[in-house]
């Protein structure tokens, strides 16, 4: 199958188990550069699933259907080969890191993906721009990983990463957690920026994230695949009317 010159993700009615419990249950997805795709549904209903699956995570089985990455099966890539790819996946919960500073943290991760990362100057030089776009102090980069940050701190952090790293494709699971309006709406700044040109899948609980970060497609989950795809609206009306009714009409 010939890929779309524009095609970064292609899911193909995938099946995934944790422990031999169906989790995802033929699913189908594709996004292009460029696009925002979100996904909304209720806890336990795959979402998060799906992007550890996407990224590559060893406690997940695929029993069925495929994933495509820029036309290539993903398969038989390991986790730092498909963030090497161009993948790039926000955690819900960001671990700490105690003892490695923020400043040499980014610096090693730029240096692991990039094939010709900047380095010195010209690093710091881009470091400082990224930092500015989301309004952090440069204190920031002397404090130890997620060692104590607040959720607002740690969301920033990883959009940071982000916009460093330049990714083919971010996967953003709940991002938009614990955040106050005014930290939701630099990392919804951050993440526009990036999205210009990759593709970017959004998974989120709540629609106030998607009055920022304004999505091409949302699509709503239930029980382990995509039931309705829509526009923007889509998650206005979720946000109304819940889920119960797409499980009459699913």
């Amino acid at each position: 199958m010939r890929m779309l010159a524009d095609e970064i993700l292609r899911v193909e009615n995938l099946y995934v188990s944790v422990e031999g419990t169906p989790i995802i249950k033929g699913l189908s997805l594709t996004i292009h550069r460029g696009e925002i795709h979100a996904i909304m549904g209720r806890n336990g209903a795959g979402k998060s699933t799906l992007a550890n699956v996407v990224m590559g995570h060893p406690a997940y089985e695929i029993t069925s259907g495929n994933i495509f990455f820029k036309g290539e099966p993903l398969e038989n890539l390991e986790v730092f080969q498909r963030a090497r790819a161009g993948m790039f996946l926000s955690f819900q919960y960001p671990a700490a890191i105690p003892g490695v500073q923020v400043g040499t943290f980014l610096k090693k991760s730029v240096a692991s993906v990039r094939d010709d990362p900047p380095k010195g100057r010209a690093f710091r030089k881009e470091l400082t721009a990224a930092m500015e776009k989301l309004s952090m102090d440069k204190s920031f980069l002397s404090r130890y990983v997620n060692d104590g940050f607040s959720g607002g701190e740690k969301k920033r952090l990883e959009i940071l990463q982000m916009l460093l790293l330049q990714p083919h494709l971010a996967l953003l699971d709940e991002t938009d957690s614990g955040l106050d309006i005014d930290a939701l709406r630099i990392v919804a700044q951050g993440i526009n920026e990036v999205a210009a040109d990759s593709a970017c899948l959004i998974i989120t609980h709540y629609q106030r994230l998607l009055d920022l970060v304004k999505p091409h497609y949302v699509h709503a989950m239930i029980d382990g695949t995509i039931v309705r795809t829509g526009g923007p609206e889509l998650a206005l009306e979720l946000e109304d009317r819940g889920y119960d009714w797409l499980e009459v009409t699913a």
